[in-house]
């Protein structure tokens, strides 16, 4: 497989994509609303859902370095190095900030490649507030791993993050070095580079899921794995559970997640959402651990790739579709396109080719319900019946046998 990004039936990319919809914002819509009706309301910036979950949700970042894998692209001398994000469950939310959807130098960037560096302005907020003390109860917190798509970043699934964290979870995001947008401490920014030589393969994500889930059971052990020694929040060390691990992923994350699944019995459950599955090296052997497909354009319909890794799966499994999604219709552009598609004065038409036809407040709830249900069956033992079959509730969704 390539390093180069996901490139859709249409012929674009995720982040041409984003481009294609910023491109005619009016640089006004920053600035106030002197352009428009008088009466509008004034755009200050995007809006991500609430979160569904009982909790109020905490954040920090780690800063991570794998000593065991040389960085051959940074020089001799240096290792795999990695941002991270846990989300969690808090007990007081009231005295901390709120984080950003990125942070301003990785919007920056983000922004600055598709050219609009004056949006910045506009990136939304998150429910997480940073440093906030985790809420301790008398278990430990199950875990998720989240790898992000090609050329994308770990903020781009906070719609599922967060609700995960809601409902007692404590997610991990993981920024893939050069292959993602992502601030360091130090004020260093990174950008996909366009190398391939590059460690940005589906297995060197997996990698880094397998290191990171290494610094999580540094975390249960009460050990601050963060390579700079900062603070973390009060009642986070010993309050993760290494014995339920999940991981999911989007794009080529979800090939990531199912790589690391197959490669690491640490990892009990594994979630894809639209992963092409194409792996490097071919898939071998069977799993025998649950997991989900989450479909949209990667169908086993359409996808050797997909229907090949399907027929490994020998445990619990199960394969979905929304119809009318299409490549990013699991994530946070189905809440943020249609403000951008308002505030741009888009047709329905417009929106839907870059959003596709499935209702984006569906598309919300669908990536809310169902990996919370398949998290919550596969690591809390808690039996719905969302996974069971169609629901009136998601009309949209099918279930593929």
């Amino acid at each position: 497989m390539t390093t180069t990004p996901f490139i859709s039936r249409k012929g674009m990319t995720r982040r041409s994509m984003l481009g294609a919809a910023l491109a005619a914002v009016p640089l006004a819509a920053v600035a106030g609303p002197a352009w428009a009706d008088p009466a509008a309301p004034v755009v200050t910036r995007l809006m991500l859902p609430v979160p569904t979950g009982p909790h109020p949700v905490g954040t920090v970042q780690l800063h991570l370095v794998d000593r065991s894998r040389p960085d051959d692209i940074a020089g001799p001398g240096h290792f795999r190095e990695l941002m991270a994000t846990v989300w969690y469950p808090a007990r007081d939310v009231q005295r901390y900030p709120v984080a950003p959807w990125m942070p301003v130098g990785a919007l920056q960037a983000f922004l600055a490649d598709a050219g609009f560096s004056a949006l910045v302005p506009l990136g939304p907020l998150t429910a997480g507030h940073v440093g906030a003390p985790v809420r301790r109860s008398g278990r430990r917190l199950p875990v998720v791993m989240f790898s992000h798509g090609a050329h994308s970043h770990q903020g781009d699934h906070t719609i599922m993050v967060q609700e995960l964290a809601s409902h007692g979870y404590a997610a991990v995001t993981v920024a893939h070095q050069y292959d993602t947008y992502t601030e360091f401490p130090d004020g260093r920014i990174a950008v996909p580079l366009h190398d391939r030589q590059a460690p940005t393969l589906p297995g060197d994500f997996a990698a880094d899921l397998r290191f990171v889930l290494d610094c999580v059971e540094q975390l249960a052990a009460g050990c601050n794995p963060d390579v700079d020694h900062r603070e973390l929040p009060a009642g986070l060390l010993g309050s993760l559970d290494p014995r339920r691990v999940g991981a999911f992923g989007w794009s080529k994350g979800g090939t990531a997640t199912a790589c690391a699944t197959l490669a690491d019995e640490r990892i009990r459950a594994g979630l894809s959402l639209d992963g092409p599955m194409q792996m490097n090296p071919p898939l071998a052997g069977d799993l025998d651990r649950p997991f989900m497909m989450m479909s949209a354009v990667f169908t086993r319909a359409t996808d050797p790739e997909a229907a090949a890794f399907w027929s490994h799966l020998r445990g619990w499994r199960l394969n979905i579709q929304a119809q009318g999604a299409v490549h990013v219709s699991y994530g946070d552009n189905e809440a943020l396109f249609p403000q951008v598609a308002k505030l741009l004065g888009w047709s329905g038409q417009q929106l839907q080719d870059v959003i596709g036809t499935l209702d984006p407040d569906q598309a919300v709830k669908v990536q809310q319900a169902y990996p919370l249900a398949f998290f919550d069956e596969h690591l809390r033992h808690r039996r719905g019946y969302l996974l069971d079959g169609p629901s009136p509730a998601f009309p949209a969704v099918t279930f593929l046998p």
